[in-house]
């Protein structure tokens, strides 16, 4: 979490060891539904979901520390890296991260953009909790934490709302959290082992305040790892010792609100600063396995889908409904840099080789300019938004893993003849004549005087006619065009025409025919 926050009060270290078990229960928020909850016999099978949240959690460093239990879920279970948005959508922050991964959707739907929580929207886009309380109110749910905007009366919160049955909020202050996330946890692990809670986010954040003071390149930020993973092994303890958990079906999900650069601090658009990771274990999980198509936002959808409520209008998706993107395949043949000289060496990002059934038609472009960026190219977030930061590069949340990118400006950068000019071509999709299709895809678009953004279709082999000109920006946007197949046609094929010279850049991610 960021310092700083408006309201924080000081707490003397000696003051928390201090709080006894009576002023922890007084700071639970309970329904008289969720009071009178006892442990019952449940029923076989019962799903059930703890989303365990470690503000500034770095994965490299979890990796390396002397942390058992947050590695072993990663031998057992996904361990899945990603990538935050930054400026202007939002500030790489708590309240931001925190919502994003409360609410399953995006700052630009939700509305926090750093931790004032300015222009919230929880009403449109409530807590994961919330939902569940409102599909299947019959359903325990629980929330604990000790940063007041996420489950306290905070004037900046709070992210979980007051329709979650149990809520435990305890008062940040920079100088306590090692006292204080044992409280948490402790009381988490009692709600969670006798009583019976069937969703459930408990948040930590020690750790944030290491890398606040000592940066996560250091000693002392790996010894914070190792403390809050014995933490996060009591909550995992007392979930295996429920007397009901041999009939219980738990998915256990692992994540954190944003990064830390190696000398501490967050808020820019590093990838330091950006870096996420989701830890998941749970039925249908393959143990030890890695993806790079999950995003922050799936954590609420995978809760949400675990105890059987919908996720419609979510920008999360279920961990366990992957979107088979043919663009994704092209990962094992991804390539380091060539000219860029901002992107680390050692990052395999880009390939101008397309999927099978897809081409690029470079007949155009100018020759010379950025190799990188000589026309479509295929590339990840990692790679591509370091090519050059803060052009809102770091915008395209809703892409996954790899997608396609055309990109002038960036070409732009070494010298060149002619101008950018580049169609990327779908293969051609089986249709039925007199029909209504449906073209969706996810972009993000920078839009400029001088540059032309096109979609076109071309049914049985005709000449392409314009479906769309993108005359704006377009940013991290969903989109979906109706196709009115004529009559007697047989197949279509989709064409993204992109040209300009210096001018911004255009993705393209998840093309489908529905």
């Amino acid at each position: 979490m960021s310092p700083a926050l408006p309201g924080r009060r000081a707490v003397s270290a000696s003051a928390v060891t201090a709080v006894t078990s009576a002023l922890i229960a007084a700071a639970v928020a309970a329904t008289p539904a969720a009071v009178a909850a006892t442990p019952a016999a449940a029923a076989a099978n019962t799903d059930k979901v703890l989303v365990i949240g470690i503000d500034g959690a770095v994965l490299d460093r979890v990796k390396v520390a002397n942390a058992p239990h947050l590695n072993g879920l990663m031998a057992q279970g996904l361990t899945a890296r990603s990538t935050l948005y930054a400026g202007p959508m939002a500030a790489t922050s708590s309240g931001p991260g925190w919502s994003t991964i409360a609410t399953g959707v995006w700052p630009d739907k939700h509305g926090v953009r750093d931790n004032s929580f300015t222009g919230k929207n929880y009403t449109a886009y409530p807590d994961f909790l919330t939902r569940i309380e409102n599909a299947k109110p019959a359903l325990n749910t629980y929330a604990a934490a000790d940063w007041e905007p996420i489950t306290s009366t905070d004037q900046n919160g709070p992210v979980f709302s007051s329709k979650v049955d149990k809520r435990l909020s305890l008062k940040g202050d920079r100088d306590g959290y090692r006292s204080e996330d044992p409280k948490i946890a402790a009381a988490a692990a009692t709600e969670l082992r006798d009583q019976n809670p069937d969703a459930a986010f408990v948040y930590l954040g020690e750790i944030d305040a290491a890398g606040h003071s000592y940066g996560a390149d250091s000693q002392q930020y790996l010894d914070t790892v190792a403390r809050v993973d014995t933490l996060v092994g009591r909550l995992l303890t007392a979930v295996r010792n429920r007397p009901t958990y041999a009939q219980e079906n738990w998915k256990i999900l692992v994540t954190t609100d944003h990064g830390h650069t190696n000398s501490g601090g967050h808020g820019g658009s590093t990838v330091q600063e950006r870096g996420t990771f989701v830890i998941a274990k749970g039925a249908g999980i393959p143990a030890g396995s890695v993806r790079d198509d999950v995003r922050l936002a799936d954590v609420a959808a995978t809760a949400l889908a675990q105890v059987g409520v919908s996720g419609t209008g979510l920008d999360g998706v279920p961990l366990n409904a992957p979107d088979n993107d043919p663009f994704d395949t092209l990962r094992p043949n991804l390539q380091a840099r060539v000219d860029e000289t901002g992107i680390p060496a050692g990052v395999k990002g880009f390939t101008h080789t397309p999927p099978a059934g897809w081409s690029v038609d470079n007949s155009g472009m100018g020759t010379g300019g950025v190799t990188e960026w000589a026309g479509w190219a295929f590339a990840t977030d990692e790679f591509w938004s370091q090519s050059q930061r803060d052009q809102w590069r770091e915008l395209n949340v809703r892409g996954r893993d790899v997608f396609a990118v055309a990109d002038s400006d960036e070409w732009d950068d070494k010298s060149h003849t002619g101008t950018f000019d580049s169609t990327l071509v779908t293969p051609k999709w089986k249709v039925g004549g007199g029909s209504t299709r449906h073209l969706t895809f996810q972009t993000h678009y920078r839009h400029e005087a001088g540059q032309t953004a096109q979609v076109l279709v071309s049914y049985n082999g005709a000449a392409p006619a314009v479906l769309k000109t993108y005359a704006a920006d377009a940013l991290a946007t969903s989109e979906s065009l109706a196709l009115q197949v004529p009559a007697g046609a047989t197949d279509v094929q989709v064409r993204f025409r992109y040209s300009g010279n210096n001018n911004w850049f255009w993705t393209v991610d998840h093309v489908r025919l529905g």
